[in-house]
């Protein structure tokens, strides 16, 4: 039942994130809500309120099947324009910024939500305009009252035009795309932070442990954590996690090391735990977000786009999760009640995180004084600030040494390289005990 409901779970989160999914959703809410009011009409939904307001009720059934189809032929058009606009939007995005932003602009609710009330009205408007009978019976009563409905969702579906298209304007600004990325990366990593323990205990030595291997391919999202623990608990065994979470595995490389030898029904029992999916997200993996901010700054600086202020903006962002990730243990270590270590997750590391950030900047930037300032000016910063670990600083000035011999070879005007050779020298060195 577990393995069943982790895949369930995956199944969700993967699907949640196509562009197709709310749409769908609320499509199918639309037609079962025509044929609600279709059973509603029979039954003399209508008939009764006209008795008590007519006002609310059309009567007329050339009217009601011209306003219909009016109304849906309007409502088809303006949904034609939306997804064109989603689509120069994706397109401008992969291009200016980074291909590695689409999933985040796709799976962005407000305009799956739009697109969805369009389909559901076109959907509801036409089963309604089924509903109504071309023949002119005495006894027979038209459902004026689903029509005004329809009238009710259409003038819904303006206002939600209105909407996207402020929008989807607002969206493919460059700072908002580099805000969403942060805040989602700053939830994520608050939870982390909220969930660590100040001093994880020591995990034993896994040199000498048993390896097993993955049976699944895609990129490793999560685990379930509880089950877990209850594996371990009750076939006393540890276990070791050996990728980073939200990195690409593949079948028949290690996935987890074992204290012992167990046998493949447990291997198969521990491994329905961990979730796999064939793209990333940064709500299940920080580290993505660095990597996409490091993107948009470094596509900034190429020449079809040239754009320091940019590259400028993304650093402002990247100081700001860096110090946050100071705060973070570099080891992810999942404790029994007992405060028995059972779980070591391999996590990526804040050297590891820094440098291939850097080596990013300092290829591709380290030709623009405005860039170079800057990121001294981050690593300033972040060595003013309190580290959970003291080699967190040690990496940063390794950093700043390295981004500082790149720029004296690289740019010559003299003035330059003192101003940037005074920012190397103006920053803080750690305190030695």
């Amino acid at each position: 039942m577990k393995s069943l409901y982790n895949k369930l779970l995956s199944f969700i989160n993967t699907i949640r994130g196509k562009i197709a999914f709310y749409p769908t959703l609320l499509s199918v809410i639309g037609f079962n809500f025509a044929m609600l009011m279709l059973y509603l009409e029979d039954k003399g939904i209508s008939a009764f309120i006209i008795e008590h307001v007519p006002e609310l009720v059309i009567n007329n059934p050339d009217t009601a099947k011209t306003l219909l189809s009016f109304l849906t032929g309007g409502i088809i058009s303006i949904m034609v324009f939306s997804f064109s606009m989603v689509m120069v939007l994706l397109n401008q995005a992969s291009s200016n910024f980074s291909p590695r932003v689409l999933p985040g602009l796709i799976s962005n609710r407000n305009h799956q939500y739009v697109l969805g009330i369009y389909l559901a009205t076109i959907l509801y408007n036409t089963f309604t305009l089924v509903g109504i009978n071309p023949q002119e019976d005495s006894k027979y009563q038209l459902p004026g009252f689903s029509v005004l409905l329809g009238i009710i969702f259409t003038v819904i579906c303006f206002g939600a035009f209105l909407y996207f298209i402020h929008s989807i304007s607002q969206a493919i600004q460059v700072n908002n795309i580099l805000d969403n990325i942060y805040k989602k990366a700053k939830i994520r990593l608050e939870h982390l932070l909220e969930k660590e323990e100040e001093t994880p205990p020591e995990f034993p030595d896994t040199s000498n442990w048993k390896s097993y291997y993955s049976t699944e391919t895609g990129y490793f999202q999560k685990i379930a954590v509880s089950n877990l623990i209850a594996i371990c608990k009750e076939h006393q065994i540890k276990i070791k996690i050996l990728p980073i979470q939200g990195i690409f595995v593949l079948k028949k490389v290690p996935i987890i090391k074992v204290n012992q030898e167990i046998d493949s029904e447990l291997v198969k029992k521990i491994l329905s735990n961990f979730n796999f999916a064939r793209g990333e997200f940064i709500e299940d993996n920080y580290a993505l977000a660095f990597k996409q901010i490091t993107e948009i700054g470094v596509k900034a600086m190429s020449p079809g786009i040239n754009d320091p202020g940019t590259a400028i903006n993304s650093i402002d962002y990247l100081t700001e999760l860096f110090a946050l990730r100071l705060q973070k243990n570099d080891k992810t270590v999942i404790s029994s009640e007992e405060k028995e270590p059972l779980i070591a997750i391999t996590t990526a590391n804040f050297k590891e995180v820094l440098y291939q950030v850097m080596s990013s900047y300092r290829t591709y930037c380290k030709n623009d004084l405005t860039c170079i300032q800057k990121l001294f000016i981050m690593f300033k910063y972040l060595l003013l600030q309190e580290p959970h670990l003291k080699e967190y600083h040690s990496a940063i000035l390794a950093e700043a040494e390295l981004l500082f011999q790149d720029t004296k070879r690289t740019i010559k005007n003299q003035t330059d390289i003192n101003r940037i050779e005074s920012l190397y020298k103006s920053l803080p060195q750690p305190k030695t005990n």
